[in-house]
């Protein structure tokens, strides 16, 4: 089984979008939870890490900036 690396300032793209209409993550906090917040609005979520994993559809990278 291949483990996962995520780092904390990791963007993220999940599966369902947020109530603000964007899909996209930052990762703020890396343990058996993890802890996320939104792009757009700022809203801080904290979800198991397994939880995170089925819903999560695409890690970007921390210097997505730079590729924009």
């Amino acid at each position: 089984m291949e483990k996962k690396l995520y780092k904390i300032n990791d963007h993220v793209i999940m599966k369902k979008p947020h109530a603000c209409q964007t899909n996209e993550w930052i990762i703020k906090r890396v343990g058996v939870d993890i802890k996320l917040s939104c792009v757009k609005c700022g809203h801080g979520i904290m979800m198991d890490r397994l939880e995170f994993e089925r819903k999560l559809k695409k890690i970007i990278g921390e210097d997505n900036e730079s590729k924009a």
